[in-house]
C-alpha cells in the first residue's frame, strides 16, 4: 500500500508540473514560451531608456509618466535631459549599452525624429545594438519609417477600450505590416485587476494575428496617476511597494490560462527596480566612479560633501591645508559643494568648522540622494 501511495504521489506531481505553463524568473517576474530580446537586454542592465517625447494622444488613466515629462516635447536618455544627440550617445556609453528601449509619451508621434535616433544608435554601436520601441500608434507610414531605420522590436500598446475589440481595430493592419517588415512584434499592457476578460480577449486576438509575444506589466501607483487609480478602487499590495494589489495575481492567471501559441511575460515592479534599474546604475557607477567615490553593492556612490558657495576655491584651500591629494577632493560648482573621499572627511571634519556630510546617491545624471549623515557643522 505504501508503494502504491508513493506511486500515486509521484504521478500527481508529474501531472501538476505538466500544468505549470510558466517559469518563474527574476524578482517575482514570470514567463511562458520565450522572453523578448528587449527584456533580456533589460535584465542585464544593458538597455538605454530613451524617452523620445513626452507627448501622447492615448490618454491612458494609468500613465505613470512624471510631470516633468508628461505631455512635453522633451527628450531624456535615462535620467538625463538630452539637449543634443551627443547627450544620448554619451549616456549610452556610460552604461555600456547593448540596446535601447525607445519610449514616451509615444515615440511615433514624431516618427522622423525617432527614426533619426534609431539610425544614429545603430551607426554608432553597430547592428547588434538591439532597439525596441513602445507605441500606441497604428500608422503604417510611421511603422515603415522606424523599421527602415533599423528598429528590431515593436511593442503595441492599444488603448484599453480596444482590448476586447482588437480584431476590428486599425492595429490589425499595423501588426500585419510589422510582421511583414520583419519586426519582432509584441503587445505590451499593464495587468489591471478587474480587466481579466478584456485582457484575455486581447491575448486571443494577438494569437490570431501571429503576434510574437505579449508583456504584462505590474500596475503601479505614481505621483501622476495615483488619484485616477484610487478613484477606481485600487490599493497598494503592501506597505513597501507602489504596485497595485491584485495586478500580479491576474497576470499569472492570464499566462496560466492562455494558449501556447504566444510567448507571455509578466514584468513585476520589483524586477524594474531591483534588476533592470539596479544593474543599469551599477554599470554607470563603474564607469563614472572617481578615486574619491565608494561604489556600493547596490550601485550607489558614497562620498563626503562640504557645503560651500565657492566650492572650487574651498576645495583648493582644504587640499593645501591638510595635504589631501587632488584626486580625493574636488569642487562641484553646479551643486554648491566640495566632494571629498568619505574616509578623509571623517578624519578632518572636526577641524573644519563647516557643514559637512557623508552622503549616498545614485550614479545617475540627476544624482538622486538617498541618504545623508551629518558629520560636522559650522560653529555658530
Amino acid at each position: 500500500m505504501s508503494i502504491h501511495r508513493d506511486a500515486q504521489l509521484y504521478y500527481l506531481q508529474i501531472l501538476l508540473i505538466s500544468h505549470v505553463k510558466y517559469k518563474s524568473w527574476l524578482n517575482d517576474s514570470a514567463y511562458s514560451g520565450r522572453l523578448p530580446n528587449g527584456c533580456l537586454h533589460c535584465s542585464r542592465g544593458g538597455k538605454l531608456v530613451l524617452l523620445a517625447t513626452g507627448k501622447c494622444y492615448a490618454g491612458c488613466y494609468y500613465c505613470p509618466l512624471s510631470k516633468r515629462k508628461k505631455g512635453k516635447a522633451v527628450v531624456f536618455a535615462d535620467e538625463k535631459k538630452a539637449s543634443n544627440d551627443d547627450d544620448i550617445l554619451v549616456e549610452a556609453e556610460l552604461i555600456n549599452a547593448t540596446g535601447t528601449g525607445i519610449t514616451g509619451g509615444d515615440p511615433l508621434i514624431d516618427a522622423e525624429k525617432t527614426s533619426k535616433y534609431i539610425s544614429m544608435l545603430k551607426d554608432h554601436f553597430g547592428d547588434r545594438h538591439h532597439i525596441h520601441l513602445y507605441t500606441a500608434c497604428s500608422d503604417g507610414q510611421s511603422i515603415s519609417a522606424v523599421a527602415k531605420a533599423g528598429l528590431d522590436e515593436i511593442r503595441f500598446h492599444p488603448p484599453i477600450r480596444l482590448w476586447g475589440a482588437l480584431k476590428d481595430s486599425p492595429y490589425v493592419s499595423a501588426i500585419r505590416l510589422s510582421n511583414d517588415l520583419g519586426l519582432d512584434t509584441g503587445i505590451e499592457i499593464p495587468s489591471i485587476p478587474g480587466e481579466k476578460e478584456r485582457m484575455g480577449a486581447l491575448i486571443r486576438a494577438a494569437v490570431a494575428l501571429d503576434v510574437n509575444f505579449a508583456n504584462l506589466n505590474e500596475l503601479e501607483f505614481s505621483p501622476t496617476n495615483w488619484k485616477a487609480l484610487r478613484r477606481r478602487g485600487f490599493d497598494v499590495k503592501d506597505d513597501v511597494s507602489n504596485a497595485v494589489k491584485g495586478s500580479q495575481r491576474l497576470a499569472i492567471a492570464i499566462i496560466r490560462d492562455s494558449s501556447d501559441d504566444i510567448s507571455l511575460h509578466y514584468c513585476s515592479s520589483s524586477f524594474k527596480d531591483g534588476i533592470q534599474l539596479r544593474r543599469r546604475i551599477m554599470r554607470r557607477g563603474c564607469n563614472i566612479r572617481r578615486p574619491l567615490d565608494v561604489l556600493t553593492r547596490d550601485g550607489t556612490l558614497v562620498m563626503g560633501i562640504i557645503e560651500s558657495r565657492k566650492p572650487k576655491e574651498m576645495a583648493e584651500r582644504i587640499s593645501q591645508r591638510f595635504g589631501i591629494p587632488k584626486r580625493l577632493i574636488e569642487g562641484n560648482a553646479e551643486m554648491g559643494r566640495v566632494e571629498i573621499a568619505a574616509w578623509v572627511l571623517k578624519d578632518i571634519a572636526a577641524e573644519l568648522n563647516l557643514d559637512s556630510y557623508i552622503i549616498e546617491e545614485y550614479p545617475t545624471a540627476d544624482r538622486l540622494e538617498v541618504e545623508r549623515e551629518p558629520i560636522g557643522s559650522r560653529r555658530r
